[in-house]
């Protein structure tokens, strides 16, 4: 990928693992400013249109605080037998997901969408696929023990202690992590000068 130059880079998001695989690759925005968004998936709303309704969504909802800025939003979605997984927050969300992803693929969705200051929009979807093996009751009471899961699509973090479920994964490891890199910084280049 050649170099590019981009307007200031605003991150829509207060994830820190999205900063970091940013810095990853020596992007370093110049302001982070996180949507609040209702992240309720719509009655029937399929997968693929979700995570990428909740990427625009969170663009549309800070680009207007950033008129100078390249602002980039993005959406993680963790996808189980067609069943979008939550973000779990509670212990039990979190035991509810481990059980539903043991044994079992499941698709990871990111969506990312950048704004340019011209009003132009881009968005692209990654979809990583990965197995778990099958979890022991005791493993998922250790992993809910770190509390590592808290906040994470699908109730876990691939980069930490998690790693260790992973019995298969195809397409991008950084999408599971929170930002599709490969996808990101095409979109970057793309609309870049």
């Amino acid at each position: 990928m050649r170099a590019f130059a981009i307007p200031p880079l605003v991150l829509a998001s207060a994830s820190p693992r999205r900063l970091d695989l940013l810095r990853q690759v020596g992007l370093e925005p110049a302001a982070i400013d996180p949507a609040d968004l209702d992240e309720t998936p719509t009655a029937r709303e399929l997968p693929r249109a979700y995570a990428l309704r909740m990427a625009r969504g969170k663009l549309a909802a800070v680009a207007g605080r950033h008129p100078d800025a390249v602002v980039l939003a993005a959406d993680s979605v963790v996808v189980c037998s067609r069943r979008i997984l939550p973000k779990a927050e509670t212990e039990a969300e979190a035991r509810l997901c481990l059980s539903r992803l043991s044994g079992r693929r499941h698709r990871v969705l990111g969506a990312v969408a950048v704004g340019w200051p011209d009003g132009t929009v881009r968005t692209r979807l990654a979809e990583t696929i990965v197995r778990f093996k099958r979890l022991q009751p005791a493993e998922i009471e250790d992993y809910l023990r770190s509390g590592e899961w808290r906040g994470k699509a699908g109730g876990y973090a691939i980069q930490g202690r998690a790693a260790r479920f992973v019995a298969f994964l195809s397409g991008s490891y950084s999408n599971v992590v929170g930002l599709p890199l490969f996808e990101t910084l095409s979109l970057l280049e793309a609309g870049a000068p």
